[in-house]
């Protein structure tokens, strides 16, 4: 069955609608694997993959371009306007009520742990995203330097990520590309 016959439109933003709502700290990528790739079975992890690192190197927020990145995989453009709109929906909302509720929030020692939690759990869910994108990637010692160096120069040195991309992509690429079998 086609995947815009299997997934309509309401559903792609009921899921997004929740995601954006009740994801406070970050969180939003390994949630949207969760929901997408091993709860519903929308996606493979191999077609889900390939938007994360598009939604990191492209300018904007990653999770709004992998919203835009599954919703168009699922629905087309149709798709992918939904899980934008969707995704932003629930966040516009709660903001403005927060926003008028700021004063009295202040005073709220519970929020401040659940915030502390909430943050804890956000870190939980990327670390497992980044060991299914290891498990995913890997093709032998020489891509796992490629990711230490590109973690080393952007995480520890904070070179700007378009250095680091253009200057370890094109290597990553070469060492990923299938090489033909030596036929001499």
């Amino acid at each position: 069955m086609e995947q815009s016959e299997r997934v309509g439109l309401g559903a792609l933003y009921r899921v997004f609608f929740l995601i954006g709502l009740f994801s406070f700290g970050g969180g939003l990528v390994s949630w949207i694997h969760r929901e997408v790739v091993v709860v519903r079975g929308w996606l493979t992890d191999e077609e889900f993959l390939p938007g994360v690192a598009l939604a990191q190197i492209l300018p904007g927020v990653n999770s709004t371009n992998l919203a835009i990145h599954v919703g168009r995989n699922l629905r087309g453009a149709g798709g992918a306007a939904v899980a934008l709109a969707a995704v932003l929906t629930g966040p516009f909302v709660a903001v403005l009520l927060v926003a008028m509720a700021y004063r009295q929030l202040l005073g709220v020692a519970w929020l401040h742990a659940a915030m502390a939690g909430v943050a804890a759990a956000a870190i939980g869910m990327l670390l497992r995203v980044t060991m299914v994108s290891v498990q995913t990637a890997y093709r032998g010692w020489l891509s796992l330097l490629v990711a230490a160096l590109t973690f080393g120069a952007v995480g520890i040195l904070h070179w700007p990520l378009f250095l680091v991309v253009f200057g370890l992509g094109p290597l990553s690429v070469w060492l990923a590309w299938p090489k033909e079998a030596d036929h001499g």
